[in-house]
């Protein structure tokens, strides 16, 4: 043992000792100041041990030497439970930091914090663990800080004889709130995710014992406290997961998932109510209702633990197996209902547009989904029905899988969900479809997406010219009024918006020429298909629309392409621009040469 060490032991003990005094002696005015400075100064300690981060095992030694003396100290029979009880303020939240000094280090921590735990009032040590787990200067915001901290809460709780939802209503933010901080910083992939979250969960199972104890509302409460608490948990496993290499990944967070997914059929949340988000509205509703108090914000992040926890029983059989859980049940349900469906694609769309979420846990959403859409044996609707309230979930639904398309390095993966955005598409009712992709056009940023949409579009009205073609009587043809969605005037208001932005200026170009392209063929398909069928659905052959189309967007864009096109001859490198307004150029041509043709006669 160096000297340094043998001081600081010294001190602590005279410390102590002098704490023990002035309380024995009934001076709290004094014993509260020295209790202070016993913070301070192993506040001090602790910290330059942890930030020294020493080689030669000093820091390690010191800690371990410090808190066996805490340990000894608190432990003794002798000691006034007066003294226990003023000291339980101070000194778990100061082993916990000198926990982190090593492995040996954290156990004994554990076990000041346990002796605590034992000696003192459960209801004073809840409020002693809470605020130091809720309050760890930046130096200890660490996986091994929170062990013991978490541990000696979980016993705790168990040991509160009243109260106990309004207790652990306190608890859970902040716990959760820890968790979120922890997982926006940068960890060495050797941290100990595991024991943290085996005490997180371990938590979870103290109030699932207190639920056993309960009855009426109260278990109810709780119950749904829980579930909150655990779906919250799903998404912060997500987090560590990003932050450590796949295969370490998956090998970390499956236990936990594992103890995650027995909580909740324990719960009873099932897959089809949590994929659904009925089930997670229900609990949600029993624990925040109108409750304005700090710390629901906690919460944020259930719909999409709800998500993840279906989607990990897809990945892992034994997930779906501590759930409880009948997978096929499920699917075979959501294929049998469009309403359920787009309930679930409403909830998996967290999934794909969170963009901290791996891959690798994406594809086996998309794959899920595809599941799910590719056993649909027929879309029948009922005409009482309202579909048009379901806009707002079909269209952030298909939103998020762009996301997917656009950003996913697999090539396979945005294959898969390209497939799964045009199933889910074709799952919408023709009389929403035409909203839904109208409003993905007009909403999208990226250039290539709008071309994948509106080649989406053109498919469409494909689709519904061949139903009229085979039809023999259009007019007795029961889904004529159907095929005619598509072929209307505002098709072209809306191809007027990616050839002629908001700003009535062109569109930006090479930039946007991928959209630009795909609007230039889809006007000139439908301008060739209503000329050769002598119809005009779309109002595209009449001479205000055609005149409109010529003056205000086909010549702007010409010249501005002629314009773009030079310029790149006089650069030296070659930048491609050519290239990739070349096409542009030649549907262009061919536009303005149809526009003018129909414009003669007139």
């Amino acid at each position: 043992m160096s000297a340094e060490t043998d001081a600081v032991l010294f001190t602590l003990h005279e410390t102590l000792a002098s704490c023990s005094k002035l309380i024995e002696a009934g001076d709290y005015r004094n014993s509260d100041q020295s209790i202070a400075e016993l913070a301070d100064f192993l506040e001090s300690i602790s910290e330059s041990l942890i930030a020294a981060e020493s080689e030669n095992g000093d820091s390690e030694n010191a800690a371990v030497e410090i808190l066996t003396q805490i340990h000894e100290y608190v432990a003794s029979p002798a000691l006034n439970q007066e003294i226990v009880d003023a000291l339980a303020f101070v000194l778990p939240m100061a082993a916990a930091r000198f926990g982190c000094a090593s492995t040996r280090s954290l156990e004994l921590a554990g076990n000041v914090v346990d002796i605590f735990v034992e000696r003192c009032n459960p209801r004073d040590m809840f409020s002693v663990l809470c605020e130091a787990i809720g309050s760890p200067s930046d130096l200890f915001v660490i996986p091994d800080y929170f062990i013991p901290l978490l541990s000696g809460l979980m016993k705790v709780l168990v040991l509160i004889r009243t109260r106990h939802y309004k207790q652990v209503k306190v608890a859970v933010p902040v716990i959760l709130n820890v968790l979120k901080d922890m997982s926006s910083k940068s960890y060495d992939e050797d941290t100990d995710w595991e024991k943290l979250f085996h005490n997180v969960t371990g938590v979870a199972y103290s109030i699932r014992a207190i639920c056993v104890k309960l009855e009426g509302e109260d278990k109810k409460k709780l119950h749904a406290l829980l579930g909150l608490y655990v779906l919250q948990i799903m998404d912060f496993v997500l987090d560590v997961q990003a932050l450590v290499s796949v295969v370490m990944a998956s090998t970390r967070c499956l236990p936990v998932v594992l103890e995650l997914s027995d909580l909740l059929q324990q719960c009873e949340l099932s897959y089809i109510g949590l994929l659904t988000g009925c089930e997670v509205d229900m609990i949600s509703e029993l624990v925040l209702g109108d409750d304005s108090e700090d710390g629901i914000d906690c919460f944020s992040q259930v719909r999409l633990g709800a998500a993840v926890a279906v989607i990990w029983g897809y990945k892992a059989t034994e997930v779906a197996i501590a759930a409880k859980a009948d997978l096929t049940t499920v699917i075979v349900e959501l294929q049998g209902n469009c309403t359920r469906r787009w309930e679930a694609l409403a909830m998996l769309k967290h999934i794909f547009s969170d963009t901290n979420l791996s891959f690798e846990l994406k594809e086996h959403g998309i794959k899920f989904l595809l599941c799910i859409m590719d056993g649909i044996t027929s879309h029948s609707y009922s005409d009482r029905v309202d579909y048009s309230v379901y806009f707002a979930t079909l269209y952030t639904g298909l939103q998020a899988i762009e996301m997917v398309i656009m950003y996913a390095s697999d090539s396979i993966l945005r294959k898969n969900a390209f497939s799964a955005f045009k199933k889910v598409l074709a799952d919408i009712p023709a009389s929403v479809r035409f909203d839904v992709l109208s409003a993905l056009i007009k909403n999208s940023d990226s250039s290539s997406m709008v071309a994948i949409l509106l080649g989406c579009f053109k498919e469409e009205m494909l689709r519904e010219k061949n139903e009229r073609n085979t039809s023999k009587d259009a007019v007795q043809n029961s889904d004529v009024s159907q095929s005619t969605l598509f072929w209307n005037p505002c098709v072209l208001e809306l191809l007027e918006e990616v050839l002629r932005p908001p700003e009535d200026g062109p569109p930006y170009l090479p930039e946007y020429s991928d959209a630009v392209l795909s609007a230039l063929n889809l006007y000139r398909f439908i301008l060739i298909t209503e000329s050769t069928d002598n119809s005009n659905r779309t109002r595209i052959l009449s001479e205000e629309k055609l005149h409109e189309v010529y003056k205000e967007c086909l010549v702007p864009l010409h010249t501005l392409v002629e314009a773009e096109i030079e310029n790149a001859k006089n650069v030296e490198v070659e930048s491609g621009i050519a290239c990739a307004l070349n096409p542009v150029e030649f549907v262009l041509d061919r536009c303005i040469e149809l526009v003018q043709h129909k414009l003669k006669p007139l």
